[in-house]
């Protein structure tokens, strides 16, 4: 067990725990959540010992071995096998000795002690950790120093796996993960044998790899059983129950207080007043919960271009060798919500670059833009590009140069960054602040299609809340790249799967797609539609068509919504009074283009529903 009691910490002088307490159970996974700043990392380098207590303790159990994900993995010539099985060092440390022990009785402690760890399986061990995070069996058997940072961050992961401490301490851990290697860490956070404790703002890691929350806020910790929606629900309730007290209790005062003030100086209700007065102030004032700041994006709506907004016909494209995409046939509308799936590798990025005009495609093939068509374009890489000497002020200053600083800073305090950090340099300011700039950056000119490539990095729970709003209220189309599963599941209602050097429409949904990937199974592009002999529709086949049917439905309900509303606005005599007749063409024009989405989408509801009779009768 984990026993953190009655903690005390400042760090530069400000108080981050105060007589704090928690209890963890052995082999419990919890998530440890809190707002930004308020010192979730900084408890974990005080349970690792590399911080000193000004008061209180953190236990652990005698030769209770802490592991975590270093801050940089050094590049080395080890491969990544290598590296990883190092990463264990007493099965290091032992090997070493089978070498040289000489005394028959060391020599049978090392050989039991071996085979208790289980170290002839290691290298299959370590091969499906470094699989399972996106390193195949080649890329096992190269040097570390062949990749980039971000990659060398999941061999260290992988490591840390291998080596399997009793208490595993992972802080944000999906940053340099992409959506496979998310599902894959997820699932094998729910088998780990021992306690893991998760510094997380991914809400699905949250609710599917832990059975508790550990909540840190006004400087003390307290656990919470269950995942993270439940955590939130349970949260929210007594939060308005405290509020509701705290109301009551004012009210009570409030009503007291005016007694006494009525009646102290009456003789024959001085008593009374006086017993009232000593009520009031033994009274144990209850404070109303504070309300969470207020996260925001707000992107500025684009006019509306005629559809389509972006056209490819028999597209390739590449880095110079051979394509990495071919045959691409893809239309974007402006009302479209797409999330692009794959392995890593297949070149989801690749497509978002193309797409973005990044990236230039190969000789042949044809690519239609709209006459106006602006596109803005996020990945994370941008956010490193950021020039850390500079403030947010300066940055937009050079987008725009002609508005008033008061109008910049509006622009900022859109995207969250108020006053404190307009002014602030880059380079101090948290990740989560950087992401902002960089996406008000990306949308500064109210672009037709947004194309977000892991946009939810460093960014908390309630960023990510915000994030999903405003795209959801937002007129352009979007193409989303994200290993955040609840993000796309509430903004995509398209799904593109790159995979094998295409990029075809995914059939199923997510959850379908996720349930595939941890079975093992590459998802397979979509059957041609004309073949003599035509396979039995398996489960999973019928689970993806009836996804589809329900997908088709909800987005008819929407429709048919829309056009009730519009029919009733457009039904109102008033709208056609002299001098509005521009609202009234405004209005019936968005009638008619419900209309035509509406029978396009029960078209999509028949193919659908038609695909899934079949697969039935199969």
């Amino acid at each position: 067990m984990l026993n953190i009691e009655s903690i005390t910490f400042m760090m530069e002088g400000v108080p981050l725990f105060e007589s704090a307490s928690a209890r963890i159970p052995d082999g419990h996974k919890i998530g440890l959540v809190g707002r930004n700043g308020s010192g979730k990392t900084t408890l974990f380098r005080l349970i690792r010992g590399e911080l000193a207590l000004e008061g209180g303790s953190i236990t652990l159990p005698s030769r209770a071995r802490i592991g975590g994900v270093a801050q940089e993995v050094p590049s080395s010539s080890e491969t990544l096998m290598e590296t990883v099985l190092k990463a264990d060092a007493e099965r290091a440390g032992l090997l070493a000795e089978a070498e040289t022990a000489t005394e028959p009785a060391r020599i049978a402690e090392v050989q039991t002690r071996l085979a208790d760890i289980d170290a002839w399986s290691a290298e299959g061990r370590a091969a499906a950790i470094l699989k399972g995070l996106g390193f195949d069996e080649a890329a096992q058997a190269r040097p570390c120093s062949d990749f980039s940072g971000g990659w060398r961050m999941r061999v260290a992961l992988a490591g840390v796996l291998f080596a399997e401490p009793e208490l595993l301490l992972l802080d944000e851990p999906t940053n340099y993960l992409d959506l496979e290697g998310a599902l894959w860490l997820e699932s094998y956070l729910q088998r780990y044998p021992h306690t893991v404790i998760i510094i997380s703002h991914d809400r699905g890691l949250l609710n599917r790899a832990v059975d508790g929350i550990l909540h840190l806020e006004h400087r003390k910790l307290t656990l919470w059983s269950g995942p993270y929606d439940q955590f939130a629900r349970q949260r929210a309730e007594a939060r308005a129950q405290q509020a509701a007290e705290a109301k009551k209790q004012e009210a009570r005062r409030a009503h007291m207080q005016k007694f006494v003030d009525r009646f102290r100086a009456q003789a024959n209700k001085a008593t009374q007043a006086q017993s009232r007065l000593k009520m009031l102030e033994k009274m144990q004032p209850i404070t109303a919960p504070e309300e969470a700041a207020r996260q925001v994006f707000t992107f500025a709506a684009p006019e509306e271009l005629s559809p389509p907004i972006l056209v490819l016909e028999d597209v390739a494209v590449g880095y110079g060798g051979a394509p990495v995409l071919r045959g691409l046939d893809l239309r974007i509308d402006q009302d479209d919500r797409i999330a692009l799936l794959g392995r890593n590798g297949e070149g989801k990025s690749t497509l978002s670059k193309l797409l973005a005009g990044k990236l230039a495609p190969e000789p042949g093939g044809r690519i239609t833009r709209a006459s106006k068509l602006r596109v803005g374009y996020f990945a994370q890489h941008q956010v490193d590009e950021l020039r850390i000497e500079e403030t947010p002020l300066q940055h937009i200053q050079r987008l725009r140069p002609s508005e008033t600083p008061a109008r910049l800073r509006a622009r900022l305090a859109g995207f969250g960054l108020l006053a404190g950090q307009a002014e602030t340099p880059v380079g101090k300011l948290s990740g989560g602040q950087k992401a902002r700039l960089s996406l008000l950056i990306a949308t500064d000119d109210a672009p037709h299609l947004l194309i977000l490539d892991e946009p939810t990095n460093h960014l908390d729970i309630e960023s990510r809340e915000a994030l999903v709003e405003a795209l959801t209220a937002y007129s352009g189309a979007v193409i989303l790249v994200s290993h955040d599963m609840h993000l796309l599941s509430l903004v995509a209602d398209r799904l593109w799967l790159v995979q094998g050097g295409r990029v075809t429409p995914y059939e199923g949904d997510l959850e379908s797609y996720r349930a595939m990937l941890l079975a093992g199974d590459a998802p397979q592009k979509p059957a041609a539609k004309a073949k003599p002999a035509r396979r039995k529709a398996t489960r999973e086949d019928r689970a993806a068509l009836k996804a589809e049917v329900r997908r088709c439905e909800v987005r008819l309900d929407k429709l048919a919504e829309m056009r009730d509303q519009l029919a009733a606005r457009l039904a109102d005599p008033a709208l056609y009074e002299p001098g509005r007749e521009n609202q009234a063409a405004t209005w019936q024009k968005k009638y008619a283009e419900v209309m035509e989405g509406l029978d396009r989408a029960e078209a999509l509801w028949l193919a659908a529903q038609e695909k899934l009779e079949a697969a039935e009768d199969a």
